[in-house]
C-alpha cells in the first residue's frame, strides 16, 4: 500500500506540475521510483533486478536542444533537486497525516514477554450440551479477546 500511495502521490505531482503534457514526464516518475531506496528489499528495484547502482544523467533534455554546461548545469541540476525534495516531503508529510488520523486502539491488548499478543477467554456467552449415543459433551460458547476483535468459538466445558 505504501508504493502505491507514493506512485499515486508522484504521478498527482506531475500532473499539478506539467498539466496536459504529464504523460510525457511520465518515465521520470517510472525512473525515480526504480531508483528510490526500498527498506522492504534493502535496495532500489533497479539494484534488486540488475544487480549493479543505474548510472543516471544529471539533467534530463531533449535530443537536438542547446546543451546546459558549467554553472547552469549546477545551478539547474540543483533547483530540480530542491524541487524533488519539496514534493517527496510533501507527500510523505500528507501520508503521515493520514496515518495519524487513524491511530490504533491499545487499550485492551494483552502482550507476553516476547511482546506476542495474548488471546485470553473473556467470558462464557453460552452452554450446550451435545448428546451423542451413549455419552454426552457439555460445550461453553466462550468469547475472547482476539486481535481482530471479539471471537466466539465452542470448547468443552473441561478443558
Amino acid at each position: 500500500e505504501r508504493t502505491i500511495q507514493t506512485l499515486e502521490d508522484m504521478l498527482r505531482a506531475c500532473a499539478i506540475d506539467f498539466g496536459k503534457g504529464w504523460v510525457n514526464h511520465l518515465q521520470l516518475v517510472e525512473f525515480s521510483y526504480d531508483n528510490s531506496y526500498h527498506a522492504s528489499i534493502k535496495a532500489t528495484p533497479f539494484e534488486a533486478l540488475y544487480a549493479r547502482k543505474c548510472r543516471s544523467p544529471v539533467c534530463w533534455t531533449k535530443v537536438g536542444e542547446a546543451q546546459v554546461l558549467g554553472p547552469e548545469l549546477i545551478q539547474e541540476t540543483t533547483e530540480k533537486i530542491v524541487q524533488t525534495k519539496q514534493r517527496m516531503q510533501a507527500a510523505r508529510d500528507r501520508h503521515k497525516t493520514y496515518a495519524d488520523l487513524k491511530p490504533v486502539p491499545l487499550d485492551g491488548l494483552h502482550f507476553d514477554d516476547k511482546l506476542h499478543f495474548v488471546e485470553k477467554p473473556v467470558e462464557i456467552v453460552d452452554r450446550e450440551v451435545k448428546r451423542l449415543k451413549r455419552s454426552r459433551i457439555p460445550l461453553v460458547k466462550v468469547r475472547w479477546n482476539s486481535k481482530r476483535g471479539p471471537e466466539f468459538t465452542w470448547e468443552r466445558e473441561d478443558q
